[in-house]
């Protein structure tokens, strides 16, 4: 018959919820007694059991997952580098997704639908608004945000603003100076926000070469394929001496390569093209990029809300770096290309 909790605490002469915490690396629990519990534990073969710690500590071990998108690649990576963490610690993920919609916007975040089934909370890539940060705070869980920050949360994130300022200056080492941008949505306007470090980076850059970051060069692409199809199209319309676009995400840059298609123009030779994450498909139509460990920053968050459970103070940012690759996409501006380029077709 296979050992039980009890059959530790007797053995290591303590009680079960000090078994309970030493095992799972809860604090309060003296370093001698810890490895004294762990050892007996070892030495009688027993392994403790996810459900039955649940019951005897009144927690969950689940942590919701706040996301607004799950099929687009920088968030379907930070949930899966989240996922295996958690689970390698004996924790499940509740998953809180819905529709965004370009006209309607987003819903609002309803906290009753974490409210006594989650231990900590983790929110991907979606700008909160001060009222429902504090709506989630009321439900006393820790709470962890990927991708953005603001109004003192604890945060994992790039920095953004160093990233498109490294992702232009290569554009203008290669000779570009009209050089568009395509951003996100036009409703993305929290300071916290990676849109709008980025399109403050290409500023930046634009200015300190002394290149004007006129309004014309910058679109809205929505973060997607078909979102940076149609912002291309629209940014050759308005500045059709464009020679190079830095998209804000390699999914609108991929949508940008489309469009240049669309009106027979090739890349790099006419327009070059550089986008943010390291996306899978990058490397395939050798598009130039500044990666980003995703799945990292997913797998960090997730320790640091494990921590905060288990009581320990948890840095108040972490940023990770980004990584310029450069590939075909990108090259030095054409020389003698027509003014005007019209749509295919």
């Amino acid at each position: 018959m296979a050992a039980g909790i009890e059959d530790v605490a007797r053995a290591a002469g303590v009680s079960t919820a000090t078994v309970s915490r030493a095992l799972r690396g809860l604090p309060n629990v003296h370093a001698a007694t810890r490895d004294r519990v762990r050892s007996v534990a070892e030495e009688l073969g027993y392994v403790a059991s996810p459900s039955a710690a649940s019951l005897a500590s009144g927690r969950t071990r689940t942590i919701g997952l706040i996301s607004p998108w799950i099929n687009r690649w920088f968030f379907s990576n930070v949930i899966e580098g989240a996922e295996r963490a958690l689970r390698a610690q004996g924790f499940d993920v509740l998953l809180y997704t819905f529709e965004v919609d370009r006209q309607a916007g987003r819903p609002r975040v309803d906290p009753s639908v974490l409210r006594r089934r989650v231990d900590g909370i983790l929110v991907v890539g979606l700008p909160l608004e001060p009222d429902e940060v504090e709506v989630l705070q009321r439900l006393g869980h820790p709470m962890v945000c990927i991708g953005w920050g603001g109004f003192g949360m604890v945060t994992v994130r790039l920095d953004d603003r160093q990233t498109a300022l490294t992702a232009t200056n290569h554009l203008i080492g290669l000779g570009h100076r009209r050089i568009g941008h395509i951003t996100g949505a036009p409703d993305d306007v929290s300071p916290w926000s990676p849109p709008v470090d980025r399109a403050a980076g290409w500023r930046q850059a634009l200015g300190e070469a002394g290149i004007e970051a006129s309004p014309e060069l910058e679109v809205h692409g929505h973060f997607d394929t078909p979102g940076g199809r149609a912002s291309m199209h629209r940014l050759l319309d308005q500045v059709p001496d464009l020679t190079a676009v830095f998209a804000a995400s390699d999914e609108m840059a991929m949508g940008a390569i489309l469009a240049l298609r669309d009106r027979g123009l090739r890349m790099p030779e006419d327009v070059s093209v550089m986008g943010v994450d390291g996306h899978d498909m990058g490397e395939i139509i050798g598009l130039t990029t500044m990666a980003q460990a995703a799945g990292e920053q997913g797998a960090a968050g997730a320790r640091i809300v494990l921590d905060m459970i288990a009581g320990c103070a948890p840095p108040q940012e972490v940023v990770y770096p980004t990584r310029l690759v450069v590939r075909a996409s990108t090259a030095p501006p054409p020389r003698g290309r027509p003014s005007v380029v019209r749509r295919a077709g």
